[in-house]
This record gives C-alpha cells, structure tokens and sequence, in this order.
C-alpha cells in the first residue's frame, strides 16, 4: 500500500448552466450542462486497514451505510480488484460533512469520486481515471466528472464530458434550508425538456441559464424568495436541481458583502471557483512526488 495520506478534499461543483434537451426512453433526461468546482467541500479521512471491513465511522442520519455513497464507492472498488487480480484492502472512513443533502452541490457524487480516487491511490490498485469513472458511472451520473477533476461541458446524461476552462470566478452560495429530491424535479411534468442542442462555442457566448429553475421555484417558494433577493446584487441561477443557489463575482470582497447580508435561516459560504479540482491538484502532487 501507498504512504498513508489520511486527509482526501471532496469538493463542490456548480452547474454554470443546465439545459435538458430530451428524455430518454429509459426514463434519464440528455442535458448540456457545465461544470466547474469550488474551492470548498466535505473532507474524507480515510485510512487502509488489512482486514478489508469498510466502516463509515460517521454514519448519515437516515441512510443506511448500504445505500451510502461512500460505502457503496469502497465496496464497488473492493470487487473491482478483487476481480480483476488487482491488489485491494480495508478502509476506515469519516467524513466531515459541509455540503448539504439535496443541494445540488454534487456532495454525493463527489464523496463517492473521493473514495474511489483516494482508496485506488491507497491501495496501490493503479486503475486509471477511465477505469475508474466507469466504476463511478454506476453510482451516478455526476461522478465521472469529479474524477477526471476538470471543469467540463458534459453531455448525454452528465458522462460525456470535453474539458473547458472558464473564468475562475469568485462564488456567493447559499442554501434555503430546504432539502430538493433530483427524482422530483426530472420527474415535474412542467420541466422544460426540449431545449435544442448547441455547440458549445455558441452556449458560451449566450447568458447562462438553467432550465430546472422555473420548476423548483414553482415547488418550493423559499427558493422562488431567495433568488429574487440574490438578483439585486448579482447575476444569480439555481445549481443542478437545486436547492443551492449562486451569484458570482469578480473579488472575493465583493462576494463576502452579500454574505453578511444573508437572510436569517439561510446559511452560505464564499469560494473560488477551480477548473482543477482540489482532489486533483493533491493527487498530482502525489504522482510528481513519488
């Protein structure tokens, strides 16, 4: 097994815009959509143990550790390896949880890249980031995109992903306090589903816009409240299928302002949007130095 790095990032991304542009006959929607990462997110502390029992020291209230991402990562990878001859082992894990359930925020997907990334390093099981984003696709959509760790214009159902580089803004995020089902969303009869399909050197040069905010706002009128306070002081959209929204900036001074503004019961934090994500920059870190 590797040295032991104990501390993995888990970071946020944000859906800079989101269009659907049909629904598949399996029930998934097609979408055009970019990501971009936060400077901001969950931390994982992960260390191997040689018995291979995978236990989530900080368990999630309401969610069995079977249908936990974090689990679910660990225990994939496992029969992966063990598959394929290639050398695995335990792991203890907890998890210092910053982003919300139901955020839009990728918290899950990026939890679940986070293992996958650090316990292949861990273990010395040497799978490439393809191989393991074809692990993660199975967990979900947004995980492929955390574990390749650069911004992406991504297609199809959030997998088909060509690397882009766009502005690395300063970000005012904040959440309503309420929790939004992604299921829910794709599922509204009102969702806008036929946007057509564009190039992407045509998306860019449009206002971005994210075609999931008519629908939540209609659901869920904190939300609805939120944006049209958020709209004085910035340009402002949903992220994913919400319930986060955000509003960037060209300084993070300027962000910071809004944030003391703020409504009481809302809560939100200022970060920097990163086109490498955190975890990526700390994993090329540990391949130049090895």
């Amino acid at each position: 097994m590797q040295a032991t790095i104990t501390q993995w990032p888990s970071p946020a991304k944000l859906n800079l815009f989101l269009y659907v542009t049909g629904r598949r006959a399996d029930g998934y929607h097609n979408l055009q959509t970019l990501f971009q990462f936060l400077e901001y997110g969950d931390t994982l502390t992960i260390t191997p143990r040689p018995d291979c029992r995978i236990l989530l020291h900080t368990p999630i209230a309401g969610v069995p550790d079977e249908q936990n991402l974090i689990v679910r990562a660990a225990s994939l990878l496992q029969v992966h390896c063990q598959q394929h001859h290639l050398p695995y082992a335990g792991a203890d894990i907890a998890i210092e949880k910053r982003l919300p359930m139901g955020g839009g925020l990728g918290g899950g997907s990026s939890n679940a890249a986070t293992v996958l990334l650090a316990l292949n390093y861990l273990w010395n099981s040497r799978l490439s980031a393809k191989a393991l984003a074809e692990l993660g696709l199975a967990l979900g959509a947004d995980v492929p995109v955390f574990i390749h760790g650069h911004a992406a214009f991504a297609e199809g159902v959030g997998e088909v992903l060509t690397p882009v580089s766009p502005p690395e803004k300063w970000y005012l995020v904040i959440h309503p306090g309420v929790h939004i089902s992604t299921p829910l969303i794709f599922k509204d009869q009102d969702l806008k589903r036929n946007t057509p399909v564009m190039p992407l050197d045509r998306l860019l040069t449009q206002p971005f816009r994210n075609d999931c905010e008519t629908v939540v706002r209609k659901r869920f009128r904190k939300v609805e409240e939120l944006l049209l306070w958020l709209l004085e002081y910035a340009p402002a959209r949903l992220t994913g299928t919400g319930a986060c929204v955000f509003a960037e900036f060209d300084t993070e001074s300027a962000a910071r302002q809004v944030l003391d503004r703020v409504p009481e019961r809302m809560t939100g934090f200022v970060a920097r949007g990163a086109n490498i994500s955190p975890l990526q920059q700390l994993l090329s870190g540990l391949s130049e130095g090895a």
